[in-house]
């Protein structure tokens, strides 16, 4: 076990070597007066029953977890803007729909993979991230994510609530918003899925990451059928997320030359698989 001292901004870390599967590593605990002492927060770890986020590091890589049945996010240290989940890069295919966001809200901070890919990657971009617990906003230093200014923000709040009160349309609304089973139990509302419509632009899209707890999946399938009706796509990972893009026009059914054309640029700008992304997007049937 390694206690490190505390750091220049007063915070402290409980920290111990930890081995998960094949992979040695280290458990990093942020401390704060709920947190249990080491002996309990060890006896958690083991159980599986921590109640507060932790990191996985392996000098490699950073990971985010509320629990260790799944990854919430991960940080590769020497390419910090790379997006490692393969939902994250999935979920970017918004742009063939919208390629220029001007204004990108985002419900869910974790490690920030879709932030940092975002900020770096869209500069015309104003960007803002919701997220309800202080304890994941701590975090973000120790995952890179960039700090506020002119154009990015984090916003501690409830996302859907947030999303009711816009003032403005975005252009992209992003959402990657969990608790330990699954989708955030908030967003399981008919009224935030009309809320969502509402304040989305002309060319605005709604991407949602799905993962966890099947129930919660058609607690949000419903109402997000109701209100998107046939302007509502599913495409699965192989990760095993389900992705779901829904917007106020009719999505892509055919992959035209113009689409084709976009697919290409965006692959070339962000290296990410922008064709195969567009023969999904168009395959998959609306759930109306």
């Amino acid at each position: 076990m390694k206690r490190d001292p505390a750091r220049s901004d007063g915070r402290r870390w409980r920290r111990f070597a930890w081995t998960a599967g094949a992979e040695r590593g280290s458990v990093g605990v942020l401390v704060h007066p709920e947190t249990p002492d080491t002996t309990e927060v060890l006896q958690l770890l083991r159980q599986d029953r921590m109640t507060q986020p932790f990191i996985f590091d392996t000098g490699q890589e950073r990971r985010l977890h509320l629990s260790w049945k799944a990854t919430q996010s991960t940080l590769l240290r020497l390419q910090p803007d790379v997006l490692v989940a393969q939902y994250t890069r999935k979920m970017m295919a918004f742009l063939l729909v919208n390629p220029s966001p001007r204004r990108i809200l985002m419900l869910g901070l974790g490690g920030g993979e879709l932030a940092r890919f975002c900020y770096s990657q869209l500069p015309q971009s104003d960007i803002t991230v919701v997220e309800i617990d202080p304890q994941i906003i701590a975090l973000r230093d120790e995952f890179q994510i960039p700090a506020d200014d002119a154009r990015f923000r984090v916003v501690r709040a409830d996302g859907a609530a947030y999303v009711r009160a816009l003032a403005e349309r975005v252009d992209a609304l992003l959402v990657d918003a969990f608790d330990s089973r699954g989708i955030a139990t908030s967003l399981a509302d008919l009224e935030f899925y009309r809320s969502a419509a509402r304040n989305l632009s002309d060319h605005g899209v709604l991407v949602m990451n799905f993962w966890g707890a099947v129930e919660r999946f058609v607690e949000n399938l419903d109402p997000a059928r109701q209100v998107f009706r046939r302007n509502l796509r599913l495409v699965n990972t192989p990760s095993g997320n389900v992705v779901l893009f829904a917007s106020r026009r009719t999505l892509p059914t055919t992959c035209s030359r113009d689409l084709d054309v976009r697919a290409a640029r965006l692959q070339e700008m962000l290296h990410l698989d922008f064709p195969r992304y567009l023969r999904r997007l168009c395959e998959e049937a609306s759930l109306a």
